[in-house]
């Protein structure tokens, strides 16, 4: 899939990113088709490894014994896992891309999201702030950690010129960027700009330092890449009872698809940790799934579920956003997938 414009991050520029769409069928309704998506971010996805589409091919081969295995047989590629997951309760529910039932999916309820912005030229950045404030986003997601720190300090603190805390909530996200000898000063000065909370900080895997952050951090932490590959209950507890985060963030994809998000949800509400979800850069297909997800968990903070618009080649869907909320337009149809991505 292919970027509108390339999208910024600490970790390099993304401009095109690979989508595969897993179809199924029964022989006896072979016109009713659950259609999943395997969406892999260079470097992060813990399925962005040599094999992938061989891996893909050997499930839709062997499909009646990954059917019923997934869970188990696919922890190490949990974004094939989340792509068979899809598209498995999509033919159980009739293969219209209905996922989970909600008053978001007829249509009668949206969900609030954040508007994100990409890294890059103080200029261009400031460009996208102003698109989001004039399409009614009253939660902005800046991406931090790439440019001159100053710089990014400035936009936050040209946003709290014009809009207090009240008006327009303040996300950042450091994708790991910081030091662990920088990250709380860094805080600190963020805190004064009445940031509502950065996502991980400093990069994952240092449990110790992470949960000395988050005792003395000013402004409330949010896990992400934290969790990635964290696949066994007793190792996501013990690692959340450890660094003891404010809130942490849930993307399906990356995590291994919805049972085990739920699982994650399990675990941080009982430790009284709040959490989120976000997109990973899928698709439409991928996207719609993860908001229905969303939607029947009715969790009232804005979700990170805005980027169904990045892309240049994106299918077409009833997914909508305005005045800062994903709708389902019930009366726009689905588009149709690219043949060259589709498994069968």
């Amino acid at each position: 899939m292919s970027f509108n414009t390339p999208g910024g991050t600490s970790r390099g520029v993304l401009k095109t990113k690979n989508s595969w769409y897993v179809e199924i069928y029964e022989q006896t309704k072979p016109d009713v088709v659950g259609i999943g998506e395997c969406s892999i971010l260079p470097r992060l996805s813990v399925d962005d490894k040599p094999h992938l589409e061989s891996k893909l091919t050997e499930v839709c081969e062997q499909i009646n014994i990954y059917a019923h295995s997934l869970h188990e047989s696919l922890t190490e590629w949990p974004a094939i896992r989340f792509a068979l997951e899809m598209a498995l309760l999509d033919l159980q529910n009739g293969g219209g891309k209905k996922i989970f039932h909600s008053d978001f999916v007829v249509g009668m309820k949206a969900i609030p999201i954040n508007g994100l912005i990409w890294m890059g030229e103080m200029e261009y950045m400031q460009e996208q702030l102003e698109q989001k404030l004039k399409a009614g986003f009253d939660c902005i997601k800046i991406k931090v950690g790439a440019l001159d720190f100053k710089k990014e300090i400035e936009l936050i603190k040209e946003i709290r010129r014009r809009y207090d805390a009240s008006q327009i909530e303040v996300r950042v996200d450091a994708n790991g960027a910081f030091s662990p000898d920088e990250a709380l000063d860094k805080m600190i000065q963020l805190s004064k700009l009445d940031i509502h909370s950065i996502e991980q900080p400093i990069k994952a895997g240092q449990w110790q330092v992470m949960a000395d952050l988050c005792k003395e951090t000013p402004l409330p932490i949010a896990l992400d890449e934290e969790l990635i590959g964290l696949d066994d209950f007793q190792t996501k507890e013990e690692m959340l009872s450890i660094i003891k985060p404010q809130y942490v963030i849930l993307k399906p994809s990356l995590l291994g698809g919805f049972k085990a998000s739920d699982e994650w949800v399990r675990i941080a509400e009982a430790q009284n940790v709040g959490w989120w979800a976000t997109s990973a850069l899928e698709g439409n297909v991928g996207l719609n799934a993860i908001a229905q997800w969303t939607a029947i968990h009715d969790n009232s903070m804005p979700q990170g579920l805005g980027t169904g618009q990045v892309f240049s080649n994106n299918v077409s869907s009833p997914l909508e956003v305005k005045k800062g909320h994903l709708f389902y337009n019930i009366n726009e149809p689905w588009g149709v997938l690219p043949e060259e991505n589709i498994i069968v």
